[in-house]
């Protein structure tokens, strides 16, 4: 079975809200597809080296704890932490990935960040991706594909220091080998997320995140 062929209409969502929180999530890709997309992944992708694979925390330059790419429409380029990231050229396999999601959503993507995370040592700090480059009336698709790990979302508030600080409770989900999570609108502007170290984690997990960004951005 090939991406293609799955049938969007037969999707079935799980929603999930909390206070400016708003999230679908299902298992997109049945194991056989799953496992084959992951396979060719494994066997095509180039992940960055060199400057392109550190980020500056606090004023030092520091290794990613994963290992990362992008591809996306020409010109297009990701910032964070002090990286500027170039995109890459589709794939065969993103773009039909990519075609994929844009019938299943009804928007269009034009860039995909992929991080590999080689066992459970390989994380992701907290952030928001809510970069003014992006389409804030987008959602952003999250395609996760391996080893099964924890994705830990927190309100802003729930992170402010003294009596500002609100005691909002952390949600956690468990992303599936083959899921699709849909991170709608205003989640990246109120909500921080982050994938924790898990030490009985050993297998290795590809995450992509397809995102659609300003139209100004594109014509420059």
């Amino acid at each position: 079975m090939d991406v293609a062929k799955i049938d969007c209409e037969r999707v079935k969502w799980r929603k999930i809200t909390a206070e400016g929180l708003n999230l679908d999530y299902t298992i997109l890709l049945p194991k056989v597809c799953a496992d084959q997309v992951l396979r060719q992944l494994e066997e095509t992708l180039e992940y960055f080296t060199g400057d392109l694979a550190k980020v500056k925390v606090f004023g030092r330059w520091h290794p990613i704890p994963r290992q990362q790419v992008a591809h996306g429409e020409p010109g297009i380029s990701y910032k964070f932490s002090g990286t500027t990231v170039p995109a890459l050229p589709w794939t065969e396999l993103l773009s039909e990935i990519r075609d994929k999601l844009n019938e299943l959503t009804g928007h269009r993507f034009d860039f995909v960040l992929i991080n590999r995370y080689r066992n459970g040592n390989d994380h992701m700090g907290e952030h928001r991706d809510d970069e003014s480059e992006l389409d804030s009336s987008a959602p952003i698709a999250s395609l996760s594909l391996g080893q099964r790990r924890t994705f830990v979302l927190k309100h802003k508030d729930a992170r402010k220091p003294g009596p500002d600080k609100r005691n909002v409770p952390p949600v956690k989900l468990e992303l599936e080998h083959g899921s699709l999570l849909m991170m709608n609108p205003p989640t990246n502007k109120i909500w921080y997320h982050s994938l924790p170290k898990k030490k009985s984690a050993i297998g290795v997990r590809i995450n992509m995140t397809f995102r659609k960004y300003n139209a100004n951005v594109l014509k420059k």
